[in-house]
């Protein structure tokens, strides 16, 4: 394993000490690491989730492995929860990360929140661009778009917690039962290039509204 694994791994220990919030659960030259990180997060009503990463003996040069568990959020929930951390790891520079991604979460679990909440469906593409797709009343939804701007849920440059202040609307579309919009739950998506970008579209039967916006998003 790599020296800046077991580094990092003596960092985490300190940053999180408290009663059961860190396992070492593998700790092999051959196999790496595996760290398990029992956390909670969201606001007033918190929720408990445990993050197990798998640190391989190439980290962090390659990100690492994750895994998410709750007994507050759903299986799908958790899963979409973690494909949205793997998209954020992959796209991080080569260096220690675990910190970072578990900071991270906070933006995730607040997301799903407030989607179950304001009983709206959705996608979030992560890529060069970050895109919200929201399915469901107009209040709520305009709700959806205030929490993002007044809640601090996203991470800066330096790691610390901000709020989605430059995010803005691109187009505002009403939908009808026939349009078939395969939107159901709130699921984390990742995409590497527009062709990519433009087959998520495809699949849920909005490619009018993909080349609305594709002028924002080539610019």
């Amino acid at each position: 394993m790599s020296e800046a694994a077991l580094e990092e791994v003596s960092v985490l220990s300190s940053i999180y000490c408290g009663e059961g919030e860190l396992r070492v659960r593998q700790q092999d030259a051959q196999d790496g690491v595996m760290v398990q990180i029992n956390t909670s997060v969201g606001g007033e009503r918190r929720l408990d989730v445990s993050l197990l990463f798998y640190l391989h003996p190439p980290y962090p040069l390659c990100p690492p492995a994750i895994s998410v568990s709750s007994s507050s959020l759903s299986r799908t929930q958790c899963q979409d929860i973690r494909q949205k951390l793997l998209g954020q790891a992959a796209a991080l520079p080569p260096e220690p990360m675990v910190h970072r991604l578990v900071e991270r979460l906070q933006e995730c679990v607040e997301l799903q929140r407030w989607s179950l909440q304001l009983q709206l469906t959705g996608r979030l593409l992560l890529g060069r661009c970050i895109l919200v797709i929201l399915l469901g009343a107009r209040p709520s939804i305009k709700e959806f778009c205030r929490l993002l701007k007044t809640v601090k849920v996203d991470v800066d440059s330096s790691g610390r917690k901000c709020k989605e202040r430059m995010m803005k609307v691109l187009i505002e579309s009403p939908s009808s039962p026939s349009a078939g919009h395969g939107l159901q739950g709130f699921v984390v998506k990742s995409y590497e290039s527009l062709p990519e970008l433009s087959a998520a579209f495809q699949e849920l039967n909005m490619m009018e509204i993909y080349q609305q916006i594709l002028p924002s998003l080539s610019g």
